[in-house]
């Protein structure tokens, strides 16, 4: 079985929101279905075939977080020793040669990121192009607009 890195947070916000599914919106869901039953005709019940359909959508979420927490490698970067080398969980500052804006990313699991965050996949063609570098190597990275070079400027175990 392949396992996918994950940080810690990222479990922790997995396991907060399968909580949440199974202590709160199942158990409202199966209200709502109990309730939309007792409305009479289901054949015509638009409340009921909405709150089955809601149970349909709660559940397979359960299903997908409970296999990607099972299929998960919890990586905690804190009990890594900074080597300054750029590797997975790592918050690594660029400088942009082209245009010499400096830009911040952590490098996380698939399932955690967030580009708005500035949480970068471990697999996307920046975190690909970083991995094993070390503070004050220039890196290119192919995007779809054209080649764009950065220095890493600091590499940092948050």
């Amino acid at each position: 079985m392949q396992r996918y890195p994950m940080t810690v947070e990222g479990e922790q916000a997995l396991q907060d929101e399968l909580k949440e599914l199974k202590t709160v919106k199942r158990p409202a869901v199966i209200e709502a279905i109990a309730e939309a039953r007792e409305h009479g005709d289901l054949k015509e019940n638009a409340e009921y075939h909405a709150a089955r359909e809601q149970q349909g959508f709660i559940e397979a979420r359960i299903s997908d977080i409970e296999g990607r927490l099972s299929g998960s490698q919890v990586i905690n970067v804190k009990d890594i020793p900074n080597s300054g080398k750029v590797i997975f969980g790592v918050t690594v500052t660029l400088l942009n040669l082209d245009t010499d804006e400096n830009v911040c990313y952590r490098i996380v699991g698939d399932d955690e990121a967030e580009v708005k965050l500035n949480k970068i996949s471990v697999n996307s063609p920046i975190a690909r192009a970083l991995i094993g570098k070390e503070e004050g190597d220039v890196v290119v990275v192919k995007t779809p607009g054209g080649e764009v070079e950065y220095e890493i400027e600091t590499v940092e175990h948050k």
